[in-house]
């Protein structure tokens, strides 16, 4: 396994978004470039693949909003999620800009009467991209979230450590708990909580709705091309949701399933507040970390299932975070297990 380049290449992908003047990163009309930062945004991670946002496009800016009927009534009830999936497609828009050599200039939650209008990103200045900026555009439609365990190769201090530092660029933490007992903590918090949301019949329904069945030809929610058909241990265990219900739907393993399966290096990601902007810099942070991750061929899989609970997520942020507020569990590590995703076009998310 290499640490270097990624494991995949978005000119192979055909659902990779293209530079409107070519894949050289040539800028286009204010049209054109617009259309490519919301085609590149569309695949930011959102919570159950919702993807709630939506773009309106005007002569040299862009603006991007929640849309709050693909919030999660239940289990997102103050939008904490939505926002940072927004978040999320707002650096995914940026870093489509600097592909193209322009440099976003962007302004967060600009209008207090409309609390839904998470930004607006203009550009006129134009530098050229740097390499880094490049790679991370590579990642975009290729990135995957991980919903299994990791291949046992550790991963590189430097790599971590660069991570680290993405997430401090966006006004982020990610803390990495290289204790054993608090992985163990922090994996007996997940399971605890899965357990519960799973009793909770609302949350069910919220859950199937957005669980598509195979052979749908819906452009959202979580198919069954990107979750294994047999949930894998880990050690510790990390459980998955169960987007199937017993069903059976999901991808059957390429070959024999071990036993237990690394849960790879297990983190935290933070910020000192807890307002709507930090919200929206923690999924900046979030997006950062997974195209960079990905970018150096390693893959990411998410847990939010106690973030969802007050009382685990305040368990969490006073036990693990230092008191800071945990926003995203991650799990980072390597894999050759391959997820196909879904994403709605353009003109369903751009006025």
């Amino acid at each position: 396994m290499t640490y270097a380049t990624s494991t995949d290449s978005s000119a192979g992908n055909a659902d990779a978004p293209l530079a409107p003047g070519g894949l050289n990163g040539e800028p286009g009309t204010p049209e054109e470039v617009a259309r490519f930062a919301v085609a590149a945004a569309v695949w930011a991670p959102s919570l159950h693949n919702t993807q709630p946002w939506r773009f309106r496009s005007e002569p040299g800016e862009i603006s991007l909003a929640a849309d709050p009927d693909r919030r999660l009534g239940v289990a997102d009830p103050d939008g904490r999620e939505m926002m940072i999936s927004c978040g999320a497609a707002l650096f995914t828009a940026r870093v489509a800009l600097r592909f193209l050599g322009y440099v976003p200039q962007v302004s967060i939650l600009p209008d207090p009467d409309r609390p839904l209008l998470v930004a607006r990103i203009s550009w006129q200045q134009h530098v050229p991209a740097a390499e880094y900026e490049r790679e991370m555009y590579g990642q975009i439609a290729v990135r995957r979230t991980h919903r299994s365990g990791f291949d046992p190769a550790p991963l590189p201090a430097a790599v971590l450590a660069g991570l680290r530092q993405d997430a401090i660029r966006q006004d982020a933490m990610l803390r990495v708990l290289a204790d054993d007992d608090r992985r163990a903590s922090l994996a007996a918090i997940v399971e605890a909580a899965e357990t519960l949301l799973r009793l909770d019949g609302a949350r069910a329904l919220e859950l199937a709705r957005w669980s598509p069945a195979p052979g749908s030809e819906r452009r959202d929610g979580v198919p069954p091309t990107s979750y294994p058909a047999r949930p894998e241990h880990t050690e510790p265990q990390f459980p998955g949701r169960d987007f199937a219900h017993g069903r059976g739907w999901g991808l059957s393993p390429a070959g024999p399933v071990p036993l237990l399966r690394s849960a790879g290096v297990v983190s935290i990601l933070t910020t000192s507040g807890d307002q709507r902007a930090d919200w929206v810099n923690a999924g900046q942070a979030l997006q950062r970390v997974l195209l960079s991750a990905s970018a150096c061929g390693v893959a990411a899989a998410l847990h939010s299932q106690p973030l969802e609970l007050p009382q685990l997520r305040e368990l969490i942020g006073r036990r693990l975070c230092d008191r800071a507020f945990p926003q995203m569990v991650l799990r980072l590590g390597t894999t050759g297990q391959a997820a196909a995703s879904v994403r709605r076009p353009v003109n369903d998310v751009l006025l």
